[in-house]
Protein backbone atom coordinates (compact mmCIF):
# COMPACT_ATOMS: atom_id res chain seq x y z
CA UNK A 1 0.00 0.00 0.00
CA UNK A 2 1.34 3.51 -0.91
CA UNK A 3 -1.00 6.50 0.18
CA UNK A 4 -3.92 3.92 0.66
CA UNK A 5 -3.77 2.56 -3.26
CA UNK A 6 -2.54 -0.97 -3.51
CA UNK A 7 0.37 -1.53 -5.68
CA UNK A 8 3.33 -3.63 -6.55
CA UNK A 9 6.80 -2.57 -5.19
CA UNK A 10 7.96 -0.97 -8.73
CA UNK A 11 6.63 1.98 -7.80
CA UNK A 12 9.40 2.74 -5.79
CA UNK A 13 11.24 3.09 -8.46
CA UNK A 14 9.82 2.00 -11.94
CA UNK A 15 8.55 5.91 -12.69
CA UNK A 16 12.51 6.94 -12.90
CA UNK A 17 13.45 4.27 -15.93
CA UNK A 18 10.72 5.88 -17.55
CA UNK A 19 12.26 9.51 -17.19
CA UNK A 20 15.76 7.94 -17.75
CA UNK A 21 14.14 6.96 -21.31
CA UNK A 22 12.75 10.08 -21.74
CA UNK A 23 15.99 11.71 -21.06
CA UNK A 24 18.00 8.97 -23.49
CA UNK A 25 15.30 9.45 -26.55
CA UNK A 26 15.30 13.50 -26.23
CA UNK A 27 19.23 13.86 -26.01
CA UNK A 28 19.94 11.09 -28.12
CA UNK A 29 17.15 9.65 -30.35
CA UNK A 30 15.06 6.45 -30.25
CA UNK A 31 17.84 4.27 -31.49
CA UNK A 32 19.83 4.75 -28.33
CA UNK A 33 17.09 4.34 -26.11
CA UNK A 34 15.51 1.21 -27.92
CA UNK A 35 19.46 -0.15 -27.34
CA UNK A 36 19.63 0.57 -23.52
CA UNK A 37 16.03 -1.26 -23.45
CA UNK A 38 17.76 -4.37 -25.14
CA UNK A 39 20.69 -3.93 -22.83
CA UNK A 40 18.52 -3.56 -19.53
CA UNK A 41 15.93 -6.94 -20.94
CA UNK A 42 19.36 -8.76 -21.20
CA UNK A 43 20.83 -7.48 -18.00
CA UNK A 44 17.42 -8.77 -16.32
CA UNK A 45 17.05 -12.06 -17.90
CA UNK A 46 20.82 -13.02 -16.94
CA UNK A 47 19.63 -12.39 -12.96
CA UNK A 48 16.48 -14.42 -13.87
CA UNK A 49 18.64 -17.34 -15.06
CA UNK A 50 20.79 -16.79 -12.14
CA UNK A 51 17.68 -16.74 -9.39
CA UNK A 52 16.58 -20.20 -11.64
CA UNK A 53 19.33 -21.63 -10.84
CA UNK A 54 19.96 -20.65 -7.10
CA UNK A 55 15.97 -22.02 -6.58
CA UNK A 56 17.25 -25.44 -8.33
CA UNK A 57 20.75 -25.84 -5.95
CA UNK A 58 20.74 -27.61 -2.90
CA UNK A 59 20.86 -25.76 0.41
CA UNK A 60 24.06 -25.02 2.42
CA UNK A 61 24.25 -27.67 5.39
CA UNK A 62 22.24 -25.93 8.33
CA UNK A 63 20.72 -23.43 6.15
CA UNK A 64 17.14 -23.72 8.05
CA UNK A 65 15.52 -20.90 5.49
CA UNK A 66 15.59 -23.16 2.62
CA UNK A 67 11.49 -22.77 1.97
CA UNK A 68 11.10 -19.24 2.30
CA UNK A 69 14.15 -18.66 -0.26
CA UNK A 70 12.40 -20.88 -2.31
CA UNK A 71 8.96 -19.49 -2.12
CA UNK A 72 10.16 -15.87 -2.33
CA UNK A 73 12.32 -16.45 -5.69
CA UNK A 74 10.19 -19.58 -6.84
CA UNK A 75 7.97 -16.65 -7.98
CA UNK A 76 10.80 -14.88 -9.41
CA UNK A 77 10.59 -16.35 -13.06
CA UNK A 78 7.18 -15.57 -13.62
CA UNK A 79 7.44 -11.96 -11.84
CA UNK A 80 10.87 -11.33 -14.23
CA UNK A 81 9.10 -12.85 -17.31
CA UNK A 82 6.23 -10.13 -16.64
CA UNK A 83 8.51 -7.91 -15.89
CA UNK A 84 10.54 -8.22 -19.70
CA UNK A 85 7.52 -8.56 -21.85
CA UNK A 86 6.18 -5.04 -19.91
CA UNK A 87 9.52 -3.34 -20.04
CA UNK A 88 10.43 -4.37 -23.65
CA UNK A 89 6.97 -3.54 -25.36
CA UNK A 90 6.29 -0.52 -22.63
CA UNK A 91 9.62 0.83 -23.72
CA UNK A 92 9.64 0.42 -27.14
CA UNK A 93 6.40 2.19 -26.93
CA UNK A 94 7.50 5.24 -25.04
CA UNK A 95 10.70 6.10 -26.47
CA UNK A 96 8.71 5.85 -30.36
CA UNK A 97 5.85 7.76 -28.78
CA UNK A 98 9.04 10.82 -27.71
CA UNK A 99 10.41 10.25 -30.83
CA UNK A 100 8.01 10.41 -33.36
CA UNK A 101 6.24 13.50 -31.10
CA UNK A 102 9.40 15.16 -31.39
CA UNK A 103 9.58 15.53 -35.12
CA UNK A 104 5.52 16.19 -34.92
CA UNK A 105 6.47 19.16 -32.69
CA UNK A 106 9.68 20.04 -34.25
CA UNK A 107 11.15 19.96 -30.84
CA UNK A 108 8.91 22.01 -28.75
CA UNK A 109 6.25 21.29 -25.99
CA UNK A 110 8.97 19.05 -24.44
CA UNK A 111 6.18 18.13 -21.59
CA UNK A 112 3.60 16.78 -24.33
CA UNK A 113 6.27 14.68 -25.32
CA UNK A 114 7.13 12.87 -21.88
CA UNK A 115 3.92 13.10 -20.07
CA UNK A 116 2.12 11.59 -23.37
CA UNK A 117 4.79 9.04 -23.78
CA UNK A 118 4.78 7.78 -20.17
CA UNK A 119 0.62 7.88 -20.04
CA UNK A 120 0.83 5.25 -23.18
CA UNK A 121 3.66 3.27 -21.91
CA UNK A 122 3.50 2.79 -18.57
CA UNK A 123 -0.12 1.92 -19.56
CA UNK A 124 1.12 -0.66 -21.45
CA UNK A 125 3.90 -1.94 -19.29
CA UNK A 126 1.57 -1.62 -16.24
CA UNK A 127 -1.07 -3.69 -17.52
CA UNK A 128 1.18 -6.85 -19.18
CA UNK A 129 3.09 -7.02 -15.92
CA UNK A 130 0.02 -7.18 -13.94
CA UNK A 131 -1.52 -9.21 -15.99
CA UNK A 132 1.68 -12.02 -17.00
CA UNK A 133 2.91 -11.69 -12.85
CA UNK A 134 0.41 -11.22 -10.93
CA UNK A 135 -2.95 -12.41 -12.34
CA UNK A 136 -4.85 -15.09 -9.85
CA UNK A 137 -1.84 -14.47 -7.42
CA UNK A 138 -3.66 -11.52 -6.30
CA UNK A 139 -7.42 -11.37 -5.41
CA UNK A 140 -9.96 -10.30 -8.51
CA UNK A 141 -11.31 -7.49 -6.99
CA UNK A 142 -7.55 -6.36 -5.94
CA UNK A 143 -6.07 -6.54 -9.56
CA UNK A 144 -7.80 -3.69 -11.27
CA UNK A 145 -7.50 -1.32 -8.66
CA UNK A 146 -4.07 -2.05 -8.88
CA UNK A 147 -3.56 -1.73 -12.30
CA UNK A 148 -5.16 1.26 -11.83
CA UNK A 149 -3.36 2.98 -9.30
CA UNK A 150 -0.13 2.24 -10.09
CA UNK A 151 -0.08 3.26 -13.66
CA UNK A 152 -1.41 6.71 -12.47
CA UNK A 153 0.92 7.15 -9.73
CA UNK A 154 3.92 6.02 -12.38
CA UNK A 155 2.45 8.87 -14.80
CA UNK A 156 1.91 11.36 -11.60
CA UNK A 157 5.72 10.76 -10.59
CA UNK A 158 6.43 12.05 -14.59
CA UNK A 159 4.37 14.51 -14.00
CA UNK A 160 5.77 16.06 -10.70
CA UNK A 161 9.06 15.44 -12.26
CA UNK A 162 8.32 17.10 -15.10
CA UNK A 163 10.80 20.53 -14.22
CA UNK A 164 13.51 18.47 -13.06
CA UNK A 165 13.33 16.53 -16.43
CA UNK A 166 13.71 20.07 -18.12
CA UNK A 167 16.73 21.35 -16.52
CA UNK A 168 18.73 17.81 -16.99
CA UNK A 169 17.57 17.70 -20.81
CA UNK A 170 19.16 21.33 -21.16
CA UNK A 171 22.17 20.19 -19.03
CA UNK A 172 22.53 16.88 -20.74
CA UNK A 173 21.88 18.73 -24.72
CA UNK A 174 24.56 21.68 -23.61
CA UNK A 175 27.46 19.26 -22.45
CA UNK A 176 27.00 17.06 -25.17
CA UNK A 177 26.33 19.07 -27.69
CA UNK A 178 23.31 16.84 -28.86
CA UNK A 179 19.65 17.16 -29.66
CA UNK A 180 18.84 14.28 -31.79
CA UNK A 181 15.88 14.10 -34.19
CA UNK A 182 14.83 10.90 -35.43
CA UNK A 183 14.06 11.64 -39.02
CA UNK A 184 16.03 9.02 -40.61
CA UNK A 185 15.60 6.75 -37.73
CA UNK A 186 14.41 2.35 -38.55
CA UNK A 187 11.82 2.11 -36.12
CA UNK A 188 11.97 -1.97 -36.10
CA UNK A 189 11.74 -2.19 -32.12
CA UNK A 190 13.53 -5.54 -32.90
CA UNK A 191 16.91 -4.00 -33.88
CA UNK A 192 18.94 -4.66 -30.38
CA UNK A 193 22.12 -1.80 -31.86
Amino acid sequence: MVGGFTVSATIIYFPFTYIIADLLTEVYGYAKARSVVWLVLFCSMTAGLVYSIAVALPPAPGFTGNDAFKAVLGQVPRNLFGSWIAMLVGGIVNDYIMAKMKLLTKGKYLWTRTISSTIVGEGVDTLLFYFIALYAVIPSGMFLASVLSGWLLKVAVEVVMTPVTYWVIALLKKAEQEDYYDTDTDFNPLIIR
